[in-house]
């Protein structure tokens, strides 16, 4: 799949602005970890991009992720980039546990992008400046961006 592929998946099922951007923010933090580790950027930014991308359809578990996996499958998507998908959501974990690095790292940067985009929306300089204390100071505060599973930004940080 070629990530002008994966942005036509992207966009023929999430119709959210919201989504897209997330979306964007993980394909971005994929990206760098994937050159940090020498791995395959264009598959990292490609899991990355897609790895929701069943969410609007599908928003309750097991459907988000596995119905996803699903329709890659029936396109001849990467089992890679399908194990990966699968493995970030914490039902799918005991087949698809978190032992390779692709899969690791988008474990890690999901909600972690989430969160970080949250707090940018209300720093009037949004992401200009921040920093990670400046992070870590709105992760003490349990009603901001209360969805955000700080427990899952903290193991994707060990």
């Amino acid at each position: 799949m070629t990530r002008d592929e994966a942005w036509r998946l992207l966009t023929e099922f999430a119709q959210s602005e919201s989504l897209r951007k997330h979306a964007l923010a993980v394909e971005a933090a994929m990206r760098h970890y994937a050159a940090h580790f020498g791995e395959n950027v264009d598959l990292w930014g490609i899991t990355g991009l897609i790895h929701d991308f069943d969410y609007e359809r599908w928003p309750n578990p097991p459907d988000h992720t596995r119905e996803g996996a699903r329709l890659l499958r029936e396109r001849g998507g990467d089992e890679e980039i399908i194990g990966a998908i699968l493995s970030h959501a914490e039902w799918n974990q005991e087949q698809f546990p978190l032992d390779r690095p692709i899969r690791k790292a988008l474990f890690a940067v999901d909600e972690l992008c989430g969160f970080v985009m949250a707090v940018a929306y209300v720093r009037p300089e949004k992401l200009t400046g921040m920093t990670a204390s400046s992070v870590r100071k709105k992760m003490k505060q349990k009603s901001f961006a209360a969805a955000v599973k700080r427990e899952d930004i903290e193991k994707g940080a060990e």
